[in-house]
Parts: structure tokens; C-alpha cells; sequence
């Protein structure tokens, strides 16, 4: 299974997302491969501050040809997650046409919204030539005891791609657990943090039903 991460508004948190969600299925039993795709290589720099070995394998595949390069890596592992760079570019496309499903991350503000129908347009472009491919938007960075993530839920549901119930709040947790090369699932200081990404993670496997991913679904 291959999720790319895309939104081409910048900071919107596709890199956390990224991790954390790669996190979350490695801890599940999946060999996970992290392909960063941004040039900016945001999810190679956390992986420079680690100071042990990482809990999943991760490879810089900044490039247009991704959706190509990817599939002499696949036979080694179960779930691939694509950190995709903002903006229109054929880098963003490529890791689109990669992808099973695209999860566009949306901060619950009204220029966010507006801004993620941009990616909602490349992958109606991309199920042209792929017509399995899946999408849903991801509230994140959401402000905690606020009705603005249901406001945005709301909006968002007018592009017909589906919503995800899990939102994932604005926590200083995850900032400070990449600032060390780690996740929250390591640095344990917010638990609230962990379960958020867990009920998340568990979601996007829900997408699917294929027996390759049951065992590691089952501990979800």
C-alpha cells in the first residue's frame, strides 16, 4: 500500500504526518519505507538528528520520475508513505500517480481549504490514468476545545473527497519530538498525541481490505 501525503499549500504538516504515520505502522509489524520527495527534505533532516537507527526505512526520492523509481523498491516492504512537496510540479504529480491512496493534510482554516482544492484538481487529473486511486483530507493542526475543525469538516465535504474522523490536534508535542529525530511514540510525553495519531493510522488502514495488511491490522 502506498500513501502519498500531498497538499500544495506549505506547512500544512505533511512532513510530521509523514513520520508519525510511518511510525505508527512499523510499531504494527509493517516494514515501512519513508520516501521523501520534497527537495526541501525535511524528513531527511530528522533523520540526520536521530541518534539511533530509525524504526522504519527512509530514501530522498525528490524527483519526477517517483512513481516510476518506487516500484523497484516495493517487493521489500508492506507500506510505502510519500512525503510529497507543496506546490503544482511534476514531482507532485509523480507522487500522486504513485500512490493507492492520497491524503491531503488540511490546517481548519478558510485559506487552507481554499488551497487544498488545488490538490483535490491533481488527483482527479491523476484517477484519469489511475482510476483506483483514493483520497481523503486529514484535519491537522487543529486547535484543541474549538468547533473550527467540524467548520472545516464541513467545507471540505463540498469537494466530495471524503473526510477523515480523526483530527489531529496542534500539540507542542510533535514539534519537540522531530526537533530530536524522534516521534511521539518515543518520547512518550503526550499521550493524548500518540492516541490521535493511532486512531488516525488506524483509519487509513480501514481504507483497505486486502489480507496483505491483516496481521498488523489487527493489532491496530
Amino acid at each position: 500500500m502506498i500513501i502519498t501525503l500531498q497538499n500544495q499549500k506549505g506547512g500544512v504538516g505533511k512532513t510530521t504526518l509523514s513520520l508519525h504515520l510511518a511510525h505508527y505502522f512499523a510499531l504494527r509489524g509493517a516494514r515501512v519505507l519513508v520516501v521523501d520527495a520534497d527537495p526541501q527534505g525535511s524528513a531527511r533532516d530528522w533523520l540526520q538528528a536521530r541518534e539511533t537507527s530509525a524504526p522504519f526505512t527512509l530514501v530522498g526520492l525528490d524527483r519526477p520520475t517517483v512513481h516510476r523509481d518506487i516500484e523497484n523498491l516495493l517487493r521489500d516492504y508492506d507500506m510505502v508513505v510519500i512525503d510529497a512537496p507543496p506546490r503544482v510540479t511534476d514531482i507532485a504529480r509523480s507522487a500522486i500517480l504513485a500512490a493507492d491512496l492520497v491524503v491531503i493534510p488540511v490546517q481548519p482554516s478558510p485559506l487552507d481549504v481554499w488551497a487544498a482544492q488545488d490538490t483535490v484538481r491533481l488527483v482527479n487529473d491523476a484517477v484519469v490514468y489511475k482510476e483506483a486511486l483514493k483520497s481523503v483530507f486529514a484535519i491537522n493542526r487543529e486547535i484543541v476545545n474549538t468547533a473550527i475543525g467540524r467548520d472545516v469538516s464541513s467545507a471540505l465535504a463540498e469537494s466530495q473527497v471524503p473526510v477523515l474522523a480523526s483530527h489531529i490536534s496542534q500539540r507542542v508535542a510533535f514539534a519537540e519530538s522531530l526537533a530530536h529525530g524522534q516521534t511521539v511514540f518515543e518520547t512518550k510525553t503526550d499521550t493524548k498525541a500518540v492516541a490521535e495519531i493511532e486512531g488516525l493510522g488506524a483509519e487509513l488502514l480501514g481504507l483497505f481490505d486486502h489480507h496483505v495488511f491483516e496481521p498488523f491490522r489487527r493489532q491496530a
